[in-house]
């Protein structure tokens, strides 16, 4: 990642943070370090979690904590390396994937944010800050790349192209059992990638999926059912709305190594009959014109170089494109070759506004290892955020995807406590 992208994004880290700290300025030396092991979970669903399948199903029927069993030292390290390798939990394993990961974590406060510092070494010889492209065939704007679970690239049609995400799921205690069981809660057959994938036809005569407007099964808390394993059951929108009120939802806080770290930012969503973004707007949006089916943006040659990228440049370049910085509107008649690559996506710090764009975030990769600091503010009153605050502690499951991966890919942690001022696993001190 080239300079000026760094030095723009640590600027907005401080923008008009007067009262705050300086997340760039922060000593990190004197703020200890957790180590929370990660590891490769595979099709480990919620349902799986409570079937025949899992010997200690019965334990976590009766509400009882993935750690009553999984308390070894190395366990983590040892279930990722056996998943990951292929079997019932993993039916398409991915070649060279890594099965265990150690993510650091130390967290940070002072009268306006809580500041939380993640670094982990990636599997990578390379930062993972490309997302998918449109690509120019001679005629028309394809999407090209992909994740490395899915079938075209794992059949070579397609080249591995996916960005670096780093997520920590909150609760605050009012969500049950995710004290104990955490992020599994969440993940449900049906679920894309998982058992029991959806069809379209599944999805367009569900209620609930017709009702919210959603083509997909993402993450859902199993409140949201009737039938806690049947994505099918959804509740009426009312009911939904009821437990929203109620807080019963999961805080759900992405980086995005291409989709907003280049503006400094992380987006800000939850989890609870689905996977949703907060209201408001993100940081991103789609490149795409649906009604010409062109791109809405290219490149400012002047200042890029080039009006778009190419499959030999793309990884030797800044790959993103930025609102009001390296961008300028689509030309249909700018002598496109075939092969010429334009990002799916259009960055923009300055456009992302309600309670989707608390959050400010900057990651830097090194030496094959990323450091990323959330900045997240504290005492929010937003209907979908969570609230921090000074003398609480919550449950918190973090989790990432590097490697060019996504959706089960991922690595995760068993539950941890986040304390602010309190006694817990992860302690985040308090700044002068």
């Amino acid at each position: 990642m080239k300079k000026t992208v760094l030095a723009m994004s640590l600027a907005m880290l401080g923008m008009g943070a007067a009262t705050a700290a300086d997340p760039a300025k922060i000593n990190w030396s004197d703020v200890p370090v957790v180590n929370v092991p990660l590891f490769y979970p595979g099709q480990s669903t919620y349902e799986w979690l409570r079937s025949k399948k899992h010997k200690g199903a019965n334990k976590v029927k009766r509400g009882e904590s993935c750690v009553t069993c999984h308390d070894a030292e190395d366990e983590e390290k040892e279930l990722g390396n056996n998943i990951v390798k292929g079997g019932p939990l993993e039916p398409n394993p991915v070649k060279g994937k890594n099965g265990f990961l150690n993510l650091k974590v130390q967290a940070a406060y002072d009268a306006k944010n809580a500041y939380i510092r993640y670094q982990w070494k990636t599997n990578s010889s390379m930062p993972g800050s490309q997302y998918e492209y449109y690509r120019f065939d001679g005629k028309d704007w394809k999407v090209y790349g992909g994740p490395r679970l899915d079938k075209p690239v794992q059949e070579g049609k397609q080249p591995a192209i996916y960005e670096d995400r780093a997520t920590i799921m909150i609760d605050d205690g009012k969500v049950k059992d995710f004290a104990q069981q955490g992020c599994w809660l969440t993940c449900h057959d049906g679920e894309r990638d998982m058992p029991k994938e959806f069809t379209k036809e599944e999805i367009a005569a569900n209620p609930l999926m017709t009702a919210i407007k959603k083509t997909d099964v993402r993450k859902y808390l199993p409140d949201t059912r009737t039938d806690p394993s049947d994505w099918k059951t959804g509740k009426s929108v009312e009911e939904i709305a009821k437990l929203k009120a109620d807080g019963k939802f999961v805080d759900l806080i992405q980086w995005r190594a291409h989709r907003s770290n280049p503006v400094g930012m992380a987006d800000d969503g939850y989890a609870l009959e689905w996977r949703n973004f907060d209201d408001g707007k993100n940081m991103f949006a789609s490149n795409l014109d649906g009604k010409t089916k062109q791109p809405k943006f290219m490149f400012d040659a002047a200042k890029f170089g080039a009006k778009a990228l190419t499959d030999e440049n793309r990884s030797k370049k800044e790959n993103f494109l930025i609102k009001g910085t390296n961008e300028v509107p689509f030309d249909p008649n700018a002598g496109w070759k075939e092969g010429d690559l334009l990002p799916r996506y259009i960055l923009s710090a300055a456009d992302a506004a309600g309670s989707a764009a608390d959050n400010k975030a900057q990651g830097v990769w090194k030496d094959g290892e990323w450091t990323v600091v959330l900045v997240r503010p504290l005492n929010l009153t937003n209907p979908d955020d969570k609230t921090l605050k000074e003398g609480g502690v919550y449950n918190v499951g973090f989790a990432i995807h590097d490697d060019n991966i996504t959706t089960r890919g991922h690595h995760v942690s068993f539950v941890k406590t986040l304390g602010f001022g309190a006694k817990a696993d992860i302690q985040a001190v308090k700044l002068p």
